[in-house]
């Protein structure tokens, strides 16, 4: 019993012990890994669609209209576990476990609220949004099967969300990262499988992207279930903890919130930007997806860095060590900007290759690479405010990082968009210009998160403890 004890403490105290450049990443490669892997069977996932015989591109463009909703089931998802990691590390790293136990327990509850919210959403909503989308009966069709899917079997991406930032916030991402990787494994096997009818199954279509898709969070959810049961010691798993505090659900929320918010956002822009190029052409709409889920691969790596970034924060914060905070900040924003880098030369360096895998047609595939060239540009900026983001909330400073959302996914990037579509609408030439409203929407941000970061130093970390 008492090795027991010391061995918990060891893993502890490595949040605390050490050396923040060598923890930033031992914590965030392997999130790295896990979220690259997930945009990579993302890219896969589309691959597979749009090679299906005869309508590839049409289903191409269902699973676009789809990924807003996906989007926001995910955003409140992850938004929920951001707030229940922060406030678990923080309350760890006051030696507080029956409050950590208890923002654990909450977490799991918030978990099942959710999924019935998108369970009904899944039987009642689907038609009502993919038809304000679209008068294309085919890709009305193939989005309705594809997302009633997603949403009526989605506790597998829920609870994982919940379970994946429980591991996270006791410094054991490489668990996390396992789930993750093992479900995205199984999506990638069961794609063509359940697509194309393969081994004797039946050939589903979109169906079957959906069902790959479905089964590989549910194999991610129970490995992240059996992980967090077996090494997260350092909390109680009770069935008294899981008991609803309203305390501690604001607690999280007042943490989570603005992450969830932040999430959705991306859902709303996509949204609306579906709306907005698809009067300048479907093709245009097609291409914008596709994009979307090549730049994933880049800005999820940045994600990842972040999860990484906010618990390793948010713990030494709690503990008032200055001289780790400020490491923690440092050695983040570094990491986040080396990966930035990276991204943005593989994509200017690989941009027709990479538009070459998903059978589309020479306009659609032109449209595509020419918005890799341009929206890559932004990379950097991106990087920035996203790891900005995931110090704000480690800081408890959540309304900043909503302001910056509220830039990133709306303020800026919608009226650009509009007017923009609007131009390239008038002279078709100009298409290019649609693409021009990304990095100009970063580059602004940044600069405000840049600003927001400066009055935040002041106001939580001077006079703390070195």
């Amino acid at each position: 019993m008492e090795v027991r004890k010391v061995k918990q403490s060891n893993e502890i105290n490595k949040m605390a012990v050490m050396p923040v450049d060598k923890l930033m990443l031992n914590m965030g490669i392997p999130m790295i890994l896990s979220m690259a892997l997930q945009a990579v069977y993302n890219i896969v996932d589309s691959a597979f669609v749009s090679n299906m015989k005869g309508n590839g591109e049409a289903a191409l463009n269902a699973l676009t209209l789809a990924f807003p909703a996906k989007m926001l089931m995910v955003a409140i998802g992850i938004g929920t576990g951001v707030g229940t990691n922060a406030l678990l590390a923080k309350s760890l790293g006051q030696r507080n476990r029956e409050k950590a136990s208890r923002v654990a327990g909450n977490g799991v509850f918030l978990g099942a609220v959710i999924y019935v919210v998108f369970l009904l959403f899944g039987i009642f909503g689907v038609k009502g949004y993919i038809a304000t989308q679209t008068s294309n009966q085919e890709i009305y069709d193939m989005a309705v099967q594809y997302l009633t899917i997603c949403c009526c079997i989605s506790m597998g991406i829920v609870f994982f969300s919940v379970f994946e930032k429980l591991l996270q916030a006791t410094g054991r991402s490489m668990y996390s990262t396992i789930a993750q990787i093992a479900g995205a494994v199984v999506n990638i096997i069961l794609d063509p499988i359940l697509i194309y009818g393969l081994l004797g199954a039946p050939e589903l279509g979109v169906a079957g992207a959906a069902y790959a898709t479905v089964i590989g969070q549910i194999v991610s959810m129970l490995l992240g279930l059996t992980f967090h049961l077996k090494f997260n010691k350092e909390v109680d798993n009770a069935l008294k903890y899981k008991k609803p505090s309203g305390h501690i659900i604001m607690e999280i929320y007042a943490i989570g919130l603005p992450a969830i918010i932040a999430q959705a956002l991306m859902s709303v822009m996509t949204y609306a930007l579906n709306v907005f190029f698809v009067r300048n052409g479907e093709n245009v709409v097609t291409a914008y997806g596709l994009y979307y889920k090549i730049q994933q691969f880049v800005l999820f790596c940045a994600f990842g860095l972040r999860d990484a970034i906010t618990p390793i924060v948010s713990f030494n914060y709690g503990m008032k060590d200055q001289k780790r905070v400020k490491d923690g900040i440092k050695y983040g924003m570094l990491d986040t900007l080396i990966v930035m880098i990276a991204g943005l030369l593989l994509i200017e360096i690989f941009a027709n290759p990479l538009s070459e895998i998903f059978g589309l047609s020479g306009e659609t595939q032109s449209l595509c690479i020419e918005a890799m060239r341009i929206v890559s540009i932004s990379f950097i900026f991106a990087g920035m405010n996203i790891a900005y983001q995931g110090i704000y909330q480690a800081l408890d400073s959540g309304i900043q990082s909503l302001v910056i959302s509220l830039l990133r996914q709306m303020v800026i990037i919608l009226p650009l968009a509009y007017i923009f579509s609007n131009i390239a609408i008038a002279n078709s030439s100009l298409i290019w210009l649609i693409w021009l409203a990304f990095p100009i929407t970063e580059i602004v941000s940044a600069a405000v998160a840049y600003v927001l970061m400066k009055r935040i130093h002041q106001k939580k970390l001077t006079g703390m403890e070195e």
